[in-house]
């Protein structure tokens, strides 16, 4: 497999360009005018004519294999190029006004080069095969990144309805509607009713382009109080219609007891629950049992607050990214936390967020590298810097504040923000909490009645939410 090398050189005015493609085997110069449209992505080539001048027709090639697309990802230095046989991606600080008045030099890396290692397992009794690194879509709105995620391999796409208010569906059925039949595609309901998630299934199959789910969660239930008949009966219904292939729910907290009751329940096929170093045996002791009953286990929450991945140049917390990169980051520690989650048999698939092309190279990695001693350090090293800010979602906490705060929900609320740099899916949520619980102020407390047996700064972390998101 050889490496490819694309140099752009845009002219005056947007007028004709000149490209330079190169690798191993070959080198040979390209000419083209581009017409460009605006988007909110940022620019497309969207023709291509061979420009005037002797000179200039004699360097000029047709492209016939290479549909080249330009875009910016919005508010950030990420320039993606996609072409027909993979996309490509570089981080610079080029804007815009810069990549245009400029040059780049692009390496890039064939589609597939990286996929050679991925290993499918059975998704529980479903006999869907999973690749072990799955994709949560819930933070990417860059198309080009789920598209060069299948190109790589991976073949589980994980959303839900109220993820980007609805934007993301939409988002992940476009990337996905040439290659729908090559993938498995989850999203989940946080209706209340079977009417009402009844509804919001049929929304989600209009906004996935899809006529059906490969799984169908019940979102976000941490306790049994949380599921009903009704509920269950919603997803009895779809499967009969062919509108889903299996019924799942999503757990983020109450772990090991949420799972063993689905399972004595028998009514769930597969289970996306929160798991990672950071938890206790007895939730490993959970998701072994469930899946040796047959349940498919897809994990979430893999990076366990993801604390170094702010870096991107958020500024809402006072200091300079690279500050926080320091107090943060270990080398290779997310890299570690997910071969740490993939090396448990029992785990069938981990869905990762990744919003950018460095982040969907650096997990696949973890695919075809060992966990061992090094990785067991980095963490027991990562695991000391997030203790105080990082809640394990055992649900101890739940129900405790007198003043009715979901201590659980707003913790993992905060670590959107402060782990991912994710402000505004971070107040979204918040925002969705009831009035009455979005109105208390712990600072107006004396002294606070939750205190967290693994060493979670409560009051803390919860006045910090409160500033930043009521």
């Amino acid at each position: 497999m050889h490496a490819r090398y694309y140099w752009l050189f845009p002219a005056e005015s947007l007028g004709w360009s000149f490209i330079h493609e190169a690798s191993e085997r070959s080198a040979e110069s390209r000419c083209y005018s581009p017409l460009l449209e605006a988007n909110t992505l940022g620019v497309r080539l969207i023709r291509q004519r061979t420009p005037p001048g002797p000179s200039q027709k004699e360097a000029a090639r047709t492209l016939p294999d290479l549909d080249l697309k330009i875009r910016f990802q919005e508010n950030t230095s990420i320039l993606s190029v996609r072409a027909t046989k993979g996309t490509y991606a570089m981080n610079s600080n080029s804007t815009r006004r810069n990549f245009l008045a400029g040059s780049l030099a692009i390496p890039t890396v064939a589609a597939g080069e990286q996929n050679s290692k991925l290993e499918p397992r059975l998704l529980g009794k479903t006999e869907l095969k999973v690749n072990p690194l799955g994709f949560g879509c819930m933070t990417t709105s860059d198309p080009a990144v789920i598209e060069r995620a299948v190109d790589s391999g991976i073949n589980y796409f994980d959303t839900a309805r109220s993820y980007q208010n609805g934007n993301n569906e939409r988002m992940l059925g476009a990337a996905l509607s040439a290659k729908r039949r090559n993938v498995i595609v989850s999203s989940k309901t946080p209706a209340q009713t079977k009417q009402a998630a009844l509804a919001d299934l049929e929304t989600s199959l209009r906004e996935l382009r899809t006529d059906y789910l490969d799984i169908w969660y019940l979102h976000s239930r941490n306790t049994p109080e949380e599921l009903n008949d009704g509920l269950f009966e919603a997803q009895d219904i779809a499967k009969k219609a062919g509108k889903i292939r299996f019924a799942g729910v999503s757990t983020h907290l109450n772990m090991h007891r949420m799972l063993p009751y689905l399972v004595k329940l028998g009514r769930t096929d597969v289970v996306l629950t929160t798991y990672n170093f950071s938890m206790k045996p007895e939730v490993t002791s959970a998701v072994e049992v469930a899946r040796h009953a047959g349940m498919g286990i897809v994990a979430m929450k893999a990076l366990a607050g993801g604390f170094s991945r702010i870096q991107r140049g958020d500024r809402l917390y006072g200091v300079q990214p690279d500050a926080l990169t320091a107090t943060f980051q270990q080398e290779g520690a997310f890299l570690a936390a997910i071969k740490w989650v993939l090396k448990n048999q029992s785990v069938d698939t981990a869905i990762v967020c990744m919003t950018d092309f460095d982040q969907l190279d650096e997990n696949l990695r973890a695919l075809s590298e060992r966990y061992g001693p090094k990785e067991e350090k980095l963490l027991a090293a990562q695991l000391a810097l997030v203790r105080p800010l990082y809640c394990r979602s055992c649900g101890a906490c739940a129900g405790v504040c007198p003043k009715g705060v979901p201590v659980p929900d707003v913790l993992r609320i905060l670590s959107y923000a402060d782990g991912y740099g994710e402000f505004a899916l971070a107040r979204e949520r918040f925002l969705e909490l009831p009035m009455e619980q979005r109105n208390v102020r712990c600072g107006d407390c004396a002294e606070c009645a939750v205190q967290c047996v693994e060493g979670v700064r409560v009051r803390e972390r919860l006045t910090r939410a409160q500033k930043l998101f009521a």
